[in-house]
């Protein structure tokens, strides 16, 4: 009874405009191994922004229709460019728990990353006080940065 008061309550009070991509390289797989979290509700109000005829029936992280959506919203939202060249992900893993998702995409990197500009879209249509926290990590170099509405693209020189 009180956890389901306690989430309803949640719910109504979700003031917080906020997700997290964490990005981290894989030297011996040429990979960049990349976490994304964020709100399901509000992931559902952009996707249906996009898609009108979006349905969210059924939603879940085993549903394969499901996991095909949210790879295509991952990829039109996280751009992630190195060495000056765009890459693009697959999304190997995705669960849904308390009205927050949480994915893992995976992109090949191809060549040893010097250059890495990542931009985020997400939610900046939805909210202008978004915050997309953003971190990067590729051998000794580690870096985080918050992304906003006005500022949606990072660029990160490896050393």
């Amino acid at each position: 009874m009180f956890k389901t008061l306690f989430f309803s309550i949640w719910f109504l009070f979700h003031p917080v405009h906020v997700t997290l991509t964490s990005i981290d390289y894989i030297p011996a797989t040429d990979l960049f191994n990349v976490f994304v979290r964020f709100y399901f509700d509000d992931f559902l109000r952009d996707y249906k922004s996009i898609d009108e005829n979006f349905q969210n029936k059924d939603f879940s992280d085993t549903n394969s229709s499901y996991k095909d959506v949210t790879e295509k919203y991952i990829g039109e939202k996280i751009i992630i460019k190195v060495n000056e060249k765009q890459i693009s992900g697959k999304l190997h893993d995705m669960k849904l728990t308390d009205n927050e998702i949480s994915m893992n995409p995976e992109y090949k990197v191809g060549k040893k990353p010097k250059i890495v500009t990542v931009k985020n879209l997400i939610f900046t249509g939805l909210y202008s006080d978004i915050s997309n926290m953003i971190n990067v990590r590729i051998n000794d170099f580690e870096e985080g940065v918050r992304l906003t509405s006005d500022l949606t693209e990072q660029t990160f020189k490896i050393k």
